[in-house]
This record gives C-alpha cells, sequence and structure tokens, in this order.
C-alpha cells in the first residue's frame, strides 16, 4: 500500500497519541511529519509565502497565522510525497478518527490509481458531499467519484506522487487556505474525487497553539473594517466561485 504521513505539531502529543492508536487499530504503517508552526513564522517568511494584496481582492477574508502553518505543512508533505519512489500516499491532519474501513480504502484506491488517472481522493467531507459525478465501485461496499462542489477539508486525503509534485512547486504564495484551493481545482488542473463510504470523520480539536476556528474568530472580531464590506466580500467570493464552478463542470473534471 501507500505510505500514511500524519501532519502534527511537535507540542500536541495527545493528538499523536490518538492518531498512533487510530492506525494501529488499522494496521497501518505511517510516518509523522514534523507540521509548520503559523505562530513562530517570522513576518518576512509569512511576506514571502502569503500574498496579502491578492487575498484581499480575491479571498472571503485575510489568512490567520495557523492557516498559513497548516498551508505549508501541506506543502511540506507534499515535497516528500515527491521525492519518494511510492506513486502516491495519504496524508492525515492529526485531528482525524476512524470510523470505516480506513486501511481497506487506501488498499483499494493504490490499485485504482494504475487504472484511472486522479489526483486527489478526498476520505472525509464535514457536511454532505451532495452531487456526485459518474460514480463507480472500486471494491466491494465502496464507491468513488467526483464531488460536484468539493469539500473544504483537508482532515485525509489520498494524492499521487505526480499531483503532490505539481502542487509543491506551483501553490507558493499563497492567498486563500489550502482546502479552499482544492475547492478551485481548475486553477492547478486537479481531478478530485471522494469515496463514498467516508472512512474518517472529526476527532478531538484540543491543541496547545488554538484552533483555526477560535483565532479566526478573534480576527473577526478585531477586523476594522466596516461589517459591510467583510459582507460584501464573502458575497463576491462565494458568487463569483458558484460561477466558475458550473463552467468548469461543463466543460469536464480537469477543466
Amino acid at each position: 500500500m501507500w505510505p500514511t504521513y500524519v501532519i502534527n505539531l511537535a507540542d500536541n502529543t495527545e493528538r499523536l497519541e490518538n492518531a498512533r492508536r487510530e492506525l494501529a487499530a488499522q494496521g497501518i504503517e505511517w510516518t509523522r511529519l514534523d507540521a509548520v508552526n503559523g505562530w513562530a513564522l517570522p513576518e518576512e517568511t509569512i511576506a514571502e509565502v502569503y500574498d496579502a494584496k491578492r487575498n484581499a481582492r480575491l479571498a472571503k477574508h485575510p489568512l490567520v497565522r495557523p492557516e498559513i502553518g497548516c498551508y505549508l505543512s501541506h506543502v511540506r508533505v507534499w515535497e516528500r510525497i515527491a521525492e519518494g519512489d511510492a506513486p502516491g500516499a495519504l496524508v492525515l491532519e492529526d485531528d482525524f478518527r476512524v470510523t470505516g474501513d480506513l486501511s481497506g480504502t487506501l488498499a483499494a484506491l493504490s490499485r485504482d490509481s494504475a487504472t484511472d488517472d486522479w489526483d486527489i481522493v478526498k476520505l472525509y467531507s464535514i457536511r454532505s458531499p451532495g452531487r456526485i459525478i459518474a460514480p463507480r465501485q472500486i471494491a466491494p461496499g465502496l464507491a468513488l467519484g467526483t464531488p460536484y462542489r468539493v469539500p473544504s477539508t483537508t482532515l485525509g486525503y489520498v494524492i499521487t506522487r505526480s499531483a503532490a509534485e505539481r502542487l509543491a512547486t506551483s501553490s507558493v504564495p499563497f492567498f486563500r487556505p489550502v482546502d479552499e484551493d482544492h475547492k478551485f481545482f481548475w486553477e492547478a488542473g486537479l481531478d478530485i474525487r471522494i469515496v463514498d463510504p467516508q472512512p474518517l470523520s472529526l476527532g478531538a480539536q484540543e491543541t496547545v497553539t488554538g484552533t483555526v476556528g477560535d483565532t479566526r474568530k478573534r480576527a473577526a472580531r478585531a477586523d476594522a473594517r466596516p461589517a459591510w464590506q467583510s459582507m460584501w466580500a464573502r458575497l463576491r467570493y462565494q458568487a463569483g466561485y458558484n460561477l466558475k464552478l458550473v463552467g468548469h463542470r461543463l466543460r469536464g473534471p480537469r477543466a
């Protein structure tokens, strides 16, 4: 089977132990990958990797430091996968919980990649993924298809080596969160799929550095812009995304 990487901040020992138990129960060997702590990044590094001007024009909210660190952590794991010999890998953030046959799903996807040319397969969606395009069975009781709307999460996904190499070299500087960039799959020419049933769910959220959601709420309270500007940015973002999504889905999965 393809290798498995768990993204984990060194101080988040409880999350690491949870990940260890979950994967041991599945019989999955794995490698810890040291996450990037966004709070520890110097301002000059932030300026190099985060395009704040483009964010102000095109995103729905400014990125907070944990989001920047999260994106760089995924870039780090893509680089590791691109340097390896395996055709792909499973990437997990350390707050996952296994609720299905993760080992069987990974084995089925490892086999399926030899005959289909997808780039990323999402293993979790916060909400129902909704419409699935061209679902097909890849193992008994396991289907693979294209979500009309790509889920906004990077909790767990399988990625091919070629896609990891492409993303590692093209994603920085960024202006959206990493999971939001996946939603705009056409920008990187990605074919993103999802499995049913999904073998993962959210696990313990405790973290020594605070969650992205909590940090974003504090940033929103401290935002000096009038409320209408923030609302307009969100509406503009969503309307633009919906229009582009419809156009690209009409043209095909990699359009």
